[in-house]
Formats: C-alpha cells, sequence, structure tokens
C-alpha cells in the first residue's frame, strides 16, 4: 500500500457518493457507515487512488463489472473493515475464558475428546491463535489425544491470508510480554516481526465467509454444532435489527450447553429470549440452554484485591526531551481542517493497524509538532515505538504522556510492562501499582482511556496477574 494511503482526502464527497454508499451498505450490510460519510468517503478515496480511478461513479462501474467486481469487493471489504485486533485482546474475557468456561467444556467433552471453536470475524488471526494457545496450556500433553476444531473466518480475505502465514509486527503483540513471544513465537525480518511457532499454527485453520449469510441459508453446513463461539467486535457494523438476527441464528449454531461470547459492548438484554446471559467477573458471556433446563451457572473465585505501590511523588521531574524519528518521507497532507491532535491520532493508528509502523511513526511525529503537549499522542507514540523495537524511545515517549497527565493510567500501564520486559523489576512493578492506584475506585465497567476497549476491572485483573508473577518472568 502506498504510503500516502492513509491520508485523508481534502475533497468533499461527489455527486454519486450517495448512490455508492447505498450499494456497499446492501452489498455487506455494513450500517456502521450510515451516519459516518466522511470516514467512508476516506477510506474509498484509498481505494480511488489504488486503482487510479476519479470518483464514485467510476468506482461504481468497478464494482458493477461482472470481470472485476469480484476482487474489488474483495478489496474494499478490506479497506471498510480495518479493525483493530491482538493477541488476548480483552483480558478478562480470557480469564473468563483459562478459568471457567473451557475447563467445563473440556470435563463436559471429556469422553468424546472432541472440541469445536469458531471465530467468527477473526480478522488477522489474533483471536483464534490466541483461543490455540490457550488450549494448548490447558490440556498440556493429553493434547494430541484430542480432536479440535478451531475456525476462523472473516469477510477479509487479505487478513485470511495473514492470519495463515502467522506472522505478526510487534504492534499488534503489544502489551504482550517478552516471555510470551519467546515461548509461543520466533522472530522474522531480523527481529521487526514475529511468527507464531508452527505447532500453534497448526491447530487453527481459515476460511472467507459474510456472517449475513446466515440469515439467508448460504452459509455452509460445516458451520454448526458449536462449543463455543467468539464474535466479538463484528455487530457494531450491522443494523440493530440484524445483529438481533445475527445473534440468534449464531445461538442455533451452538451445541446446547455452548458459549457464545460477544465485544464488551454488544450484549442485548433481547438476547436473553434464546440465551442464559452468564455473568463472569468483569464481563458477561451467553449459553445456549440445554433443553428442558437451562445449564448450571459456573461458579467463580470472587476478585482479589490488586497490591498497591505507594503513589509517585507530587513533585515533577523535567519533562523528558523530546525524540523525533526520522519520517520515512514527509506527509503530503495534513487531516482535514479543525480535526487537530484527533485527526493524527485516527492516521496512525490506521496506519499502524494496518501494520505501517512507520506511516503511523510520521503520522505520531506530525501530530507531535501541531500539539506537542497532547498525552494521547505521546502514548501511541510509546507503543509506535515499542513495536518498531525502540525501547529507550517508547519509555521516554510513555514518560512524557504521564508528566502531561499523571493520572494517564495506560501510559503507567504500558510503562510498567516495557519496564518489566527489559528487567527492570522494581521500576516495572511501580509503575503498574500506579495504573492499578489510578483505576482503583472507577467503576468495573468503566472503559479505560487508550485501553481498546479494556474495563477498569480487566486492566486490574491484568495488573494483578503481573504483580503476582514470579520473580524473573511477567505473566
Amino acid at each position: 500500500m502506498a504510503r500516502h494511503a492513509s491520508i485523508p482526502p481534502a475533497s468533499l464527497p461527489d455527486a454519486e457518493f450517495p448512490a455508492l454508499k447505498r450499494l456497499i451498505m446492501a452489498q455487506t450490510g455494513h450500517f456502521y457507515y450510515q451516519d459516518k460519510d466522511t470516514l467512508l468517503w476516506e477510506r474509498l478515496c484509498r481505494r480511488f487512488r489504488q486503482t487510479g480511478l476519479s470518483g464514485s461513479a467510476a468506482y461504481l462501474q468497478r464494482l458493477r463489472d461482472p470481470l472485476l467486481c469480484e476482487a474489488e469487493w474483495d478489496a474494499l471489504a478490506a479497506e471498510i473493515t480495518v479493525g483493530e485486533t491482538f493477541f488476548f485482546r480483552y483480558a478478562e474475557q480470557f480469564a473468563a475464558l483459562r478459568e471457567t468456561i473451557l475447563p467445563e467444556l473440556l470435563r463436559l467433552n471429556g469422553s468424546a475428546r472432541q472440541l469445536r471453536l469458531w471465530s467468527a470475524g477473526c480478522a488477522n488471526g489474533a483471536e483464534p491463535y490466541s483461543l490455540a494457545i490457550l488450549l494448548r496450556q490447558l490440556l498440556g500433553d493429553a493434547l494430541p489425544e484430542w480432536r479440535l476444531a478451531l475456525l476462523g473466518t472473516d469477510l477479509n480475505e487479505a487478513a485470511l491470508q495473514q492470519a495463515r502465514l502467522g506472522i505478526y509486527s510487534r504492534w499488534t503483540l503489544r502489551g504482550q510480554p517478552a516471555d510470551l513471544l519467546e515461548h509461543d513465537f520466533h522472530s522474522v525480518d531480523g527481529g521487526r516481526r514475529w511468527q507464531l511457532r508452527s505447532h500453534h499454527r497448526a491447530l487453527a485453520r481459515f476460511r472467507s465467509h459474510n456472517l449475513l449469510s446466515l440469515l439467508d441459508g448460504s452459509s455452509p453446513l460445516e458451520l454448526n454444532d458449536f462449543d463455543l463461539i467468539l464474535c466479538r467486535n463484528v455487530l457494531i457494523y450491522f443494523h440493530p435489527d440484524v445483529v438481533r438476527q445475527v445473534v440468534r441464528a449464531l445461538a442455533e449454531r451452538l451445541r446446547p450447553g455452548g458459549w457464545l461470547l460477544l465485544g464488551h459492548a454488544e450484549p442485548n438484554p433481547a438476547f436473553a429470549e434464546f440465551l442464559q446471559l452468564v455473568e463472569l467477573p468483569g464481563t458477561v458471556a451467553y449459553r445456549r440452554p440445554v433443553e428442558g433446563k437451562a445449564p448450571p451457572l459456573p461458579t467463580n473465585p470472587p476478585d482479589a484485591p490488586v497490591p498497591m505501590m505507594p503513589p509517585p511523588p507530587a513533585t515533577r521531574l523535567p519533562l523528558p526531551a523530546m525524540r523525533h524519528r526520522p519520517a520515512p518521507e514527509p506527509l503530503p497532507q495534513r487531516p482535514e481542517p479543525g480535526a487537530g491532535a484527533a485527526g493524527f491520532l485516527r492516521q496512525a493508528r490506521e496506519a499502524a493497524d494496518r501494520d505501517d509502523l512507520a506511516a503511523a511513526a510520521a503520522a505520531c511525529n506530525a501530530g507531535l509538532k501541531a500539539a506537542p503537549t497532547d498525552p494521547l499522542l505521546h502514548h501511541l507514540d510509546g507503543l509506535v515505538a515499542r513495536a518498531q523495537g525502540q525501547p529507550a524511545a517508547a519509555e521516554a515517549a510513555f514518560r512524557r504522556a504521564i508528566y502531561l497527565r499523571r493520572d494517564f493510567a495506560m501510559a503507567h500501564y504500558q510503562l510498567g510492562l516495557l519496564l518489566l520486559d527489559e528487567g527492570r523489576r522494581l521500576e516495572g512493578r511501580r509503575a503498574l501499582a500506579n495504573a492499578a492506584r489510578i483505576v482503583a475506585a472507577w467503576p468495573g465497567e468503566t472503559l479505560v482511556e487508550e485501553g481498546d476497549g479494556m474495563t477498569a476491572q480487566q486492566l486490574r485483573a491484568g495488573i494483578r496477574l503481573q504483580l503476582n508473577a514470579p520473580a524473573g518472568r511477567s505473566t
């Protein structure tokens, strides 16, 4: 992808844009863009540039061309469903999988020794591969005795190709400790990227699938009888009426007693008509009732308190020196007028989610020149620097974010993870404990700023795991 492809267009939607938008929404079901013309137009303009087309009218013709339409719809789907995903996203849900859901499924299926799991909307494979790692940890030496069917599906064929390769940048692996990388991945490209080890990759397979096909009967017959379905952060694209139909269709594809996990913001009381709501520490899940009776509720240990370190001193240290990584090339445009730091943040995140870390770094640098005191930009700059293998630059960026906003919980948290990975255990634990102290009094469901959808309770749980880890390793 060309470097300039991440730059928002300066022009407004053209005359044929409404017709193009209607076609896209009808074909993909992406109600998400109903009130987001600017965002959809930006992403369409990237396809215009990549195809050399002049605008919506020409692009409509391409989408209707019998020879070009199939490949172009695939490319467009990849562009408009760009989503952020990373390993073990939503720590509290993976804690529920590790401690409750998967152990129960393994117990219930112990005689048959088979398990079917589906990651619907798997993007680049981080979610199903996280399940693969977790299953291998739980089964240990007994894994070869089980027949595991772990399926990942997505509409984005480019993302599926990456999933099959299992190669990721440090951006996708951000927040993962060094020992996990050493154990479950091996470095490629001179350490710039990491590939999941082959024994994990062998547990999952991937195929293209549109969730809307569940509603018209065209979905493959093999998508049935699952013990566990994960469909997280996919339903946000659909109209609320379609969401209910899709969830019902997913429920019908669960075995009796099977589990369904949705994104943190996607549960709906209406789903209780056909699924049993199960409350777990920090999250909720759904189960398909066993015919004639509801499946028993699992028991879970109470949320243990997080050990705290003393609060940081009130006196401020000098602001760390700004670090400007040289951009590979100057940005040809700036975000639209009035967007300010938010425009650069969005531009940098989109580039990072495409694994274009150079473009993400350039957007951060440009944003920091325009808004040098924005803590969110410094935090994102640190994440990108860490993903690029520049720990000193990442540490300086996180410390700048903390200097500018002392209660920035995620900056403390990311600094702590970085310091632990660098072997600076005492400093790392102090930074993590500072993050825990900040969110200690927050309601558990409060979303943490810059937390990738993480709630306060999930952050507290992640910190607790880190602080309770034995010396010499982080969790």
